[in-house]
């Protein structure tokens, strides 16, 4: 199955590893310096231009990526139909 992030952005839940609260998780130095990193390596990509709320790690090919989505990490959790709350 796959989730849809926003603006027809899906990505296989198999390959998903987290998503994280972009206002939460980002006060975390470490969170922000993998972002940075991951960004200047060309593993980061948005679902839309508005204000991201969530982001999600991902597997892609051999890497991983991220994409920030403007839907919050609750909205994406009640999508995903991981019902393990």
């Amino acid at each position: 199955m796959f989730l849809h992030v926003g603006n027809n952005r899906n990505i296989r839940e198999k390959d998903i590893i987290g998503i994280f609260d972009a206002d939460t998780s980002t006060v975390s130095m470490i969170t922000r310096k993998y972002l940075s990193s991951a960004q200047k390596r060309g593993e980061v990509e948005a679902s839309s231009e508005e204000i991201p709320k969530s982001f999600v790690l991902y597997r892609k090919g051999d890497g991983f990526a991220i994409c920030f989505s403007q839907l919050s990490s609750a909205a994406l959790l009640g999508r995903s139909g991981d019902d393990t709350n």
